[in-house]
């Protein structure tokens, strides 16, 4: 959308939320320094701001209960997320807290001189990676909401570690590549009719999967995206195994981005042992035996309840 020349561009011409700051989505590069928005920044407002009409009435729900909501978001890059969220929400409160983990030491800088510049208070920044951030002396808590947009490879799965040993309230996703579960497929492809068997198996061969049911991933592109998919599927089936309810849709138009799915999902009660055992059926289906550490590990390796905050 363009503005004629002369004309001030407005709130309503850039699709903003009422209120929403001009001068930080200008700070963010969103906006050029005229407030005007070029294709790409386009798409990421509308992903960002679609995402928080989500999370917005999560930490709202946590305000009310509890008096007090704290978010922690993984993988925050330059903290878009993070700080559109506190603009839109927090500022003006007296309550209530953002804390980005990420770990390139050169953003965590810059996002905490932003903060200090626009007087976002309450908005914390740690340089660490999402695994790291488990042993964490600042991130011993339990959070209202934990988040991770668009976090790399298995940097989704920490995140969700992160929350399952938090018991955080409320975990929201927008999952990205994820390259372990295709990998693995790869490696226990069905053999094809016509191919030489290896001279040397390897020791402990996970169970053959059925070979109609290896077709799905046979071809390098379908193990992609099939990979991908039940990426996701095992992530929900692990979330419901320790007690939330999910939810998936999709965050934007698929115009937009391909990595556009969106899962929800709200702790509501205790460990589901019946997700867990159709997790661990879904595995031993597909022949990958060596993911159950990262999707269904024994009770007894996950890490200590962290300390309430109230």
């Amino acid at each position: 959308m363009s503005t004629p020349a002369g004309q001030q561009t407005t709130p309503a011409d850039l699709e903003l939320h009422p209120g929403q700051s001009l001068a930080l989505l200008q700070e963010l590069h969103i906006l050029t320094r005229e407030g005007r928005l070029n294709q790409d920044s386009r798409r990421k407002l509308k992903q960002v701001n679609h995402l928080l009409q989500f999370i917005e009435p999560l930490l709202q729900q946590s305000l009310e209960q509890r008096g007090e909501v704290t978010l922690v978001d993984h993988g925050a890059g330059k903290s878009y997320l993070g700080f559109m969220l506190y603009d839109r929400f927090l500022q003006g409160r007296s309550t209530g807290r953002v804390i980005g983990i990420e770990a390139r030491a050169e953003l965590v800088q810059r996002a905490q001189a932003l903060a200090q510049r626009l007087g976002f208070a309450r908005m914390e920044f740690i340089a660490a990676t999402v695994q790291q951030a488990h042993a964490h002396p600042a991130l011993a808590l339990r959070p209202d909401l934990v988040t991770a947009l668009h976090a790399c490879d298995t940097a989704t799965d920490d995140a969700i570690a992160f929350a399952l040993a938090r018991q955080a309230l409320h975990v929201v996703l927008v999952p990205c590549c994820q390259a372990e579960v295709a990998a693995a497929l790869r490696r226990h492809k069905a053999q094809r009719p016509g191919e030489q068997a290896p001279e040397q198996p390897e020791p402990n061969p996970a169970p053959a999967p059925q070979a109609a049911l290896s077709a799905l991933w046979q071809r390098p592109l379908h193990t992609r995206e099939f990979g991908s998919h039940i990426t996701n599927v095992l992530r929900c089936l692990q979330l419901e195994a320790h007690g939330y309810a999910v939810t998936v849709t999709e965050l934007v138009g698929w115009e937009h981005s391909m990595k556009n799915e969106l899962i929800l999902a709200r702790k509501v009660g205790a460990p589901q042992p019946r997700a867990r055992q159709r997790l661990l059926e879904l595995l031993h289906t597909l022949g990958l035996p060596e993911l159950q550490q990262r999707f269904a590990p024994p009770p007894e390796v996950m890490p200590m309840k962290p300390k309430d905050q109230n």
